[in-house]
């Protein structure tokens, strides 16, 4: 009997100091969570303050990268500007020593892929915080080459492949986090087509050699919304869901910002294709009223010289069949 005794006790011994120290590792990776969060806003926080001293002493700083893909409603030209601003000195250092863009962008997609790592657990505090030096990098690429002179067709393509992988990761470790609520996984993956389908469309728009159509949920204003809802989520879970109805942590406005992309990205998707299809309908037509009047204008002059000109029949070779 004292045996049995001694073993119970022993066994709810090791229950007990496993409990405390997996509760004390739950703390730990919610703290430094949060921590995450805060050193990203303060960070916001300073250079927001940096530049409005820039601002106010000399002007607002201009870009013509900035300039031609201009602000939107959703992420004004003014914040784009202080963006840019604030990754100078970071982009002059790394031309200093010898950093290649080309491994900028590798080192973007491993903190990309980081970022979806802790989002398929659940931390969004480290999550936001390895997206946000992703697309640091990922802006910091396409500087270092302009400063170097080295940019290229090869290196945009890089660039274009580690965004796609990058954004992939993001929402890939948030459907995989959501798993046990099929309408958070919905919402995930159609934020993830749609972020698809905006890039889809100006990758179709500049290969048919057309101006890409202006819209609302470019990739960087997808990597803000996205970025600021993981950043966000530790808080409101510490505040807001102490009790909750799911199996996990939903992170109220990590959802808010996959909704709003998943809603705006689709949309604009569909506007800019529909405005790269009227586009080409015009080309088109223009093509053939131009074809027209040539046929017309040789008609006249075969009419002047008395001479017929020689059409070729509907199945001839010269017609391109």
């Amino acid at each position: 009997m004292t045996g049995r005794f001694s073993i119970l006790g022993s066994w709810t011994t090791d229950l007990m100091r496993d409990l405390t120290t997996n509760f004390t590792q739950s703390l730990s990776l919610a703290y430094f969570d949060r921590a995450y969060t805060l050193l990203l806003m303060v960070l916001a926080g300073v250079v927001a303050a940096a530049y409005a001293v820039r601002v106010k002493l000399k002007g607002r700083v201009r870009y013509d990268r900035v300039d031609r893909q201009g602000g939107s409603a959703l992420l004004s030209k003014g914040l784009m500007e202080m963006a840019y601003w604030s990754m100078q000195p970071v982009a002059r250092l790394l031309v200093f020593f010898h950093v290649t863009p080309n491994r900028i962008s590798w080192a973007s997609l491993v903190f990309g892929l980081l970022a979806g790592a802790c989002l398929a657990y659940g931390h969004f505090g480290f999550g936001a915080g390895f997206a946000a030096v992703s697309g640091f990098l990922d802006s910091l690429d396409g500087m270092v080459a302009r400063l170097t002179g080295v940019s290229s067709d090869a290196g945009e393509i890089l660039d274009a492949t580690v965004d796609r992988y990058v954004e992939f990761f993001f929402v890939g470790g948030l459907v995989i986090y959501y798993r046990e609520i099929p309408v958070l996984q919905i919402l995930a993956l159609l934020a993830l087509i749609g972020s698809f389908m905006v890039s889809y469309s100006t990758a179709k728009a500049e290969a048919l050699h057309i101006d890409p159509p202006k819209g609302s949920m470019r990739r960087p204003e997808r990597a803000v919304y996205l970025t600021l809802g993981a950043a966000l989520s530790p808080i409101t879970i510490q505040m807001f869901e102490t009790y909750r109805d799911f199996a996990v942590p939903v992170g109220h406005p990590m959802v808010m910002a996959l909704g709003l992309v998943a809603v705006v990205a689709n949309v604009s998707a569909v506007e800019r294709l529909w405005a790269v299809a009227k586009i080409i309908r015009i080309r088109e037509q223009d093509a053939a009223e131009a074809k027209r009047l040539e046929a017309i204008a040789a008609l006249t002059a075969s009419e002047r010289t008395g001479h017929t000109p020689q059409v070729a029949p509907a199945d001839h070779p010269a017609n391109g069949r």
